[in-house]
């Protein structure tokens, strides 16, 4: 890096500038990524962390079945026959609607899910409910004022809370859980909305095909949470467009660098500087300035979204800083490195006069 830190100390200011873009972006897309998993998680995490392998989606008579759990619906049929399935371990039904709450300090949305007690969320205190009771979320709790063995408004219905589970939520609204028929005595709905499955076989088409229902993984099954995948791939869609500006705000400044520096590079051509070292030198210069951009914004990113997770949803993880950092750098050194591949065709005789 001979040439590179001396082009740095030269021209201090376009460096830094160059510098301050790459920082800004970073911190523009680990907010993003930030936000995209927390919003994610925020509409999915009842979902997603069940303890079962697979998500069986039924649909009323006439219809077929499709990955959507505002219009899924199982009948006792269906669940009789999944139960007796060979290549399933078990076939749980599970309600999910939602509901008003009210309890002693607010009232708002929260999201209902009815099934045995061996899919709740891990108790942090209290136990598993019983028909007329509720385990709700932590967040419920802090909420809504009300622990194990308060009184929690459902719909028009009135249930003890017998427990508060870990943080869940579908919908962007948090959960309470219940058994099966306080779930219908409360939504209002005769049939459970999915089956939730343990597979133990490989194959499950052939019994979707026989009971009109659609299987998928538990992970494939959040699109069929109303509004998840058009909010999720909004996000991504984002983020893929900053980093794509990344990669050529970083390749149009080393195409001008490279150009202006030239003069400087037939020299080092003339003075027997090879093709090879003067490319890798200049792959480092600018794996210098998007490293130390790239890192300064992850840090600023991940600090700002620590602050910010406590009143918007942010998921702050290692790979919310590792992922965005990383893309930065490689996308950035991909663009300077179509840009740095025009000192291969600089003629040394430019240093002598030659074009004169």
């Amino acid at each position: 890096m001979f040439v590179a830190l001396r082009d740095i100390r030269f021209a201090k200011g376009r460096f830094a500038l160059m510098g301050v873009v790459v920082t800004l972006i970073t911190t523009l897309v680990v907010f993003l990524y930030g936000l995209t998993g927390g919003l994610g998680r925020d509409a999915s995490s009842a979902v997603d962390e069940l303890p079962v392998t697979d998500i069986v989606f039924g649909a009323p008579a006439g219809a077929a079945a499709e990955v959507s759990f505002s219009s899924s619906t199982i009948s006792a049929a269906q669940a009789a026959a999944w139960a007796g399935t060979p290549e399933v371990g078990s076939a749980e039904p599970l309600g999910v609607a939602m509901t008003r709450a009210a309890g002693a300090t607010a009232a708002g949305s929260v999201s209902l899910f009815g099934g045995p007690a061996d899919l709740l969320p891990p108790l942090l205190s209290g136990s598993a409910p019983r028909d007329g009771q509720v385990a709700v979320s932590r967040s419920v709790a802090d909420t809504y004022g009300v622990g194990p063995g308060g009184t929690l408004g459902l719909g028009t219905e009135k249930v003890t809370v017998s427990g508060i589970t870990a943080t869940r939520s579908y919908g962007h609204a948090a959960t309470v859980w219940t058994t099966l028929a306080t779930w219908q005595r409360i939504s209002g709905q005769r049939q459970p909305t999915v089956l939730a499955v343990r597979r133990s076989g490989a194959d499950l088409g052939a019994a979707d095909a026989a009971r009109g229902t659609r299987t998928v993984a538990r992970g494939d099954a959040l699109v069929g949470i109303d509004g998840y995948q058009a909010e999720h791939l909004s996000l991504q869609m984002i983020q893929v467009f900053l980093f794509a500006v990344s990669a050529l705000v970083t390749g149009a400044f080393f195409t001008v660098w490279t150009v202006q520096r030239k003069p400087d590079v037939a020299v080092l051509k003339a003075i027997g500087a090879s093709s090879g070292y003067l490319v890798r030198d200049a792959l480092a210069q600018a794996l210098a300035v998007l490293g130390g951009g790239a890192l300064l914004g992850g840090a600023i990113g991940a600090g700002g979204g620590a602050v910010a997770a406590s009143a918007v949803p942010f998921a702050v993880g290692p790979a919310t800083v590792a992922v965005p950092v990383a893309v930065m750098v490689l996308l950035g050194l991909a663009g300077s490195a179509l840009a740095i591949a025009r000192i291969t065709s600089v003629d040394p005789l430019t240093a002598l006069g030659a074009n004169r």
